[in-house]
């Protein structure tokens, strides 16, 4: 029987909330640290100790798990004037679940390491599902670092998840996630993009589908989170795009993409293009829509090219004068974004 020591969580958002919570479930004392203050009440009502600060939460304990929302949360939390690192014990474990930049992993690691206490990357994946996969314990987990501490971090992360997948050296969790979510924003716009022009030709969206999930075009998007309203029941597009991953969190995760491809020489031509239109989406109002609102995005797009009048020569079909727009690469299109943040 696993001892129940202390635990110590920090960053108790829509994810972190409920895996803390299934932490409580589990009996394991938890000891809890939000920089919103009200998101500590629910826990001190469930017997949890409340902190000021992630040094505090060191202080008092030598298992953390972090759940933050970016690269430069994480650094903070860490390695800030009141972070875990200033009251850090020695032997610590400290698991950080944050979807940030695999580099940042690994600068936070040396720096752990320096105090003698070992860090491990965890990012998940289940965020598609939203806060009920969290809350029902049905979260995946990559880890990466040193694989003898894994069965330590396995030991808390199965009581949050249902897989636990060991990747490697720290840094290859985090690796794990944003190539997945890189892909999984490429086949989205994909299944948009086929999705809408089979409409364009006459064909039933939902006869379309069938006949994708039984051909070799079926993926992930199409059969199981299409984005077509009325295809399936379930999903973000029969609920105009509401819950589900958020356009924002997908054009984060694709901008890490784009960091990692930069830093590694590797050509990912697809992601740039997804990074741009994940881009676009949040300047023109789909920042807190599912990301499979990209299909709604296509069909407004398109609907204000058809619209506009004055379609610039460059963009006609060869031998028309105003009627028919030709497509220009999405480069073209995003151009104005200037380079990603």
């Amino acid at each position: 029987m696993a001892s129940k020591t202390p635990v110590g969580f920090i960053g108790l958002g829509n994810m972190g909330n409920p895996m803390a919570k299934n932490l409580v479930k589990h009996g394991y004392p938890v000891i809890v640290y939000d920089i919103f203050p009200e998101a500590c009440k629910e826990f001190q009502d469930l017997g949890a100790q409340v902190t000021e600060s992630p040094a505090d939460v060191a202080e008092r304990a030598d298992r953390i798990i972090t759940m933050l929302p970016s690269s430069p949360h994480a650094k903070e939390v860490y390695t800030g004037a009141n972070g875990i690192l200033k009251k850090v014990k020695k032997g610590s474990l400290l698991i950080d679940s944050s979807t940030i930049d695999p580099a940042v992993s690994k600068e936070l690691a040396k720096a752990v390491e320096k105090m003698g206490a070992v860090f491990m990357d965890a990012p998940v994946s289940g965020e598609l599902e939203g806060v009920g996969a969290a809350r029902a314990g049905n979260l995946t987990f990559m880890v990466g670092g040193v694989e003898q501490e894994f069965n330590a971090a396995k030991e808390l992360l199965t009581c949050m998840g249902s897989n636990v997948v060991y990747c490697g050296e720290v840094g290859t969790g985090q690796a794990a996630k944003i190539c997945n979510n890189m892909l999984l924003a490429i086949s989205m716009i994909g299944t948009a993009e086929a999705m809408n022009l089979g409409i364009r030709l006459g064909l039933d969206p939902k006869l379309l589908a069938k006949i994708l999930n039984m051909s070799s075009g079926r993926c992930w998007s199409s059969d199981t989170y299409n984005p077509v309203p009325g295809v399936m029941e379930g999903v973000p597009s029969a609920n105009n795009y509401q819950g589900g991953f958020g356009t924002t969190l997908m054009a984060k995760d694709l901008g890490l993409a784009q960091i990692s491809a930069t830093n590694t020489k590797t050509p990912v031509p697809l992601g740039s293009q997804a990074h741009q239109i994940y881009r676009m989406m949040c300047a023109k109002g789909y920042a807190m829509k599912d990301f499979s609102a990209v299909f709604q995005f296509l069909r407004e797009e398109e609907s204000l090219h058809v619209n506009n009048h004055r379609i610039p020569a460059r963009l006609r079909l060869k031998g028309t004068s105003t009627g028919h727009l030709l497509q220009p690469p999405y480069s073209a299109i995003t151009s104005c974004l200037g380079p990603p943040a």
